[in-house]
């Protein structure tokens, strides 16, 4: 059986209130934050569209130009197949063509400049 105390009993609760106050202003705090953070992510999706969306028009020699011509010492094409995702066959054909055009030129056995 549990005693009740009349006396003390309105201390305790006002000190559990004062803690449970504590409490929800911190859990106010951290939703505040949280409530923040989709709004830089959704800044930094917009950003990340409009390099997609500026990569998606050029096309896939002018894109393998580009990363050929950014590159100071020249790139092979394993390199060129990770940052375009092209396949193997069809990037060789791009380098091919393009080296005819004059757009690239070979530094090595299978290395590019631009």
């Amino acid at each position: 059986m549990c005693r009740f105390d009349p006396v003390s009993f309105p201390e305790a609760l006002s000190k559990n209130l004062k803690a449970l106050a504590l409490k929800s202003e911190k859990i106010v705090k951290a939703l505040d934050k949280l409530e923040k953070v989709p709004t830089e992510l959704k800044a930094k999706a917009k950003s990340t569209q409009k390099a997609a969306v500026e990569k998606a028009k050029l096309t896939a020699t002018e894109q393998v130009v580009n990363i050929i011509n950014k590159a100071k010492d020249g790139i092979d094409v394993a390199t060129l197949k990770i940052k375009t995702g092209f396949e193997d066959k069809k990037i060789r054909n791009i380098l091919n063509k393009a080296f005819k055009d004059g757009k690239v030129k070979r530094a090595g056995r299978g290395t590019y400049v631009g």
